[in-house]
């Protein structure tokens, strides 16, 4: 989806947002796993939390979430209130409901729940009176750019809409806060999108979104949730009703493996030997309800040794042939409220770049990116290689970054320089970008209005935005 052309970039970084004037633009980035809303010229939302509605074990209905401890709130007091009320919510088996599967819209209803209970409660904004700037995954369908529409002007009476896609917002951001930079002189970027629902890598030229270029993995984090709950049910305890738990597991624990044969070998190791391995200690409804890394210090071993000496000695894995014997394996205890975790700390990651290996027919990472930038112009290509921007949240694994390069490496010829930039913060590198486009004197005049789409409807209104 294009951005303006000719919407002016600043000589300085969102940081100097402060000095500018709260315009009347509701920044709405609707992430399948998580809404970012705030102000248009803002540098940072002013609530981030799970778009769904959960219900606990000891509620009988559906409830809110409260925002993220991540989110910025008009007050400290504020947000450590947020905090301790979010620490304090047993999410134990909690079912969820969320108005958006696989990256696209199909349960509206849901959706304006979530939506009004967002502009009242956390933006406390007058719609009628205000602009909305919307995120929307590329290849929509027109049947739910309409329910989205119907939402936006019917539902909430917005009185304009711009519609924008992540890759063209992230690209803006990137070129505003490095004037100097390759992406901003040349005003070409890749920006590999790894979301909620799935992985995009989309090519971005002088601000618009090459739509012919946009390469898709049907793999995001809720996937990779899971194959680790499927993975920790079958050897250890049953976790399969437990998405806001392992999502915790996922994020503290997780990494991504450089070698992962030599990684399969060293998890075989017993005992402490055994770098990676780490205990989960699960919620007990009493004591704490949220779980928590056992030893933290202990977890980040692997992470810690630079030079990989405890690892290997002249080339050669050191004590690694000798596998756990069953004596001291450790057995499971039920009694025990913990799990340990070993290989499956960087089996869950490599389904980004290995999905065949899982019996998955997709493309991995590299090889899509690849796909991505071929379908351009020659002569974009070793910008398009030398511009690679990673956003989303999947993108926050350790060792991300260093595992794409030394995959894409291989498949990209000896005269194109691969140079990969992970954003300051992939969460909010979408909504930085929207509400730097939302301060733009232009904004208005690329917007549909509430009458324009009351006399043409939603079909001839979208085709403002190129969809």
């Amino acid at each position: 989806m294009p951005l303006h052309p000719d919407c002016p970039l600043p000589d300085e970084s969102l940081s100097q947002f402060g000095a500018v004037e709260m315009s009347g633009v509701v920044v709405l980035d609707n992430g399948g796993g998580l809404i970012k809303a705030g102000h248009g010229g803002d540098l940072d939302p002013t609530a981030v939390l799970p778009n769904c509605l959960l219900r606990p074990l000891f509620a009988k209905k559906f409830l809110h979430p409260d925002p993220l401890p991540h989110s910025s709130s008009s007050s400290s007091a504020a947000a450590a209130a947020a905090a301790a009320a979010a620490a304090a919510l047993d999410l134990t088996s909690a079912a969820v409901r969320r108005p958006i599967d696989r990256g696209y819209l199909i349960n509206a209803d849901l959706q304006r729940d979530i939506w009004g209970h967002l502009f009242t409660s956390h933006l406390r904004v007058s719609t009628a009176s205000a602009s909305l700037l919307l995120t929307e995954p590329p290849f929509t369908l027109p049947s739910i750019q309409r329910a989205t529409d119907e939402l936006v002007f019917e539902d909430f009476n917005f009185k304009s809409l711009y519609v924008a896609d992540s890759a063209s917002l992230v690209h803006l951001y990137e070129a505003s806060t490095s004037p100097q930079g390759l992406v901003s002189k040349a005003q070409c970027s890749l920006v590999v999108d790894c979301g909620f629902s799935f992985t995009h890598a989309a090519p971005v030229f002088q601000n618009f979104t090459l739509n012919y270029g946009v390469k898709r993995i049907d793999l995001g984090g809720k996937a990779l949730t899971n194959y680790l709950k499927e993975l920790v049910s079958y050897r250890s305890i049953n976790v399969m009703d437990e998405s806001f738990l392992m999502d915790d597991v996922k994020e503290k624990l997780c990494f991504v493996s450089l070698d992962v044969d030599r990684d399969l070998q060293l998890a075989r190791k017993p005992g402490h030997d055994n770098v990676f391995r780490c205990t989960y200690v699960l919620p007990d409804g009493v004591t704490h309800t949220k779980g928590f890394v056992k030893d933290p210090e202990a977890a980040r071993r692997h992470l810690n040794s630079t030079d990989e000496s405890h690892l290997t000695s002249g080339g050669t894995i050191i004590d690694v042939e000798r596998p756990e014997s069953a004596e001291d394996r450790k057995r499971i205890d039920l009694t025990k409220n913990e799990f340990d975790l070993t290989n499956e700390r960087f089996l869950v990651p490599e389904m980004i770049f290995r999905p065949a290996d899982l019996g998955m027919n997709q493309a991995g990472l590299a090889e899509c990116i690849v796909r991505a930038i071929s379908s351009c112009h020659p002569h974009l290509h070793p910008v398009l290689y030398e511009s690679i921007i990673l956003t989303g949240g999947s993108t926050l694994f350790p060792r991300f970054a260093a595992r794409l390069e030394k995959e894409l490496r291989p498949l990209v010829p000896d005269y194109y320089k691969v140079k990969i930039t992970t954003q300051q913060d992939p969460l909010l590198g979408v909504w930085r970008g929207g509400s730097l486009l939302a301060s733009s004197p232009d904004f208005e005049a690329m917007c549909v209005t509430k009458a324009e789409y009351e006399e043409l409807g939603s079909a001839r209104c979208r085709r403002r935005f190129l969809r």
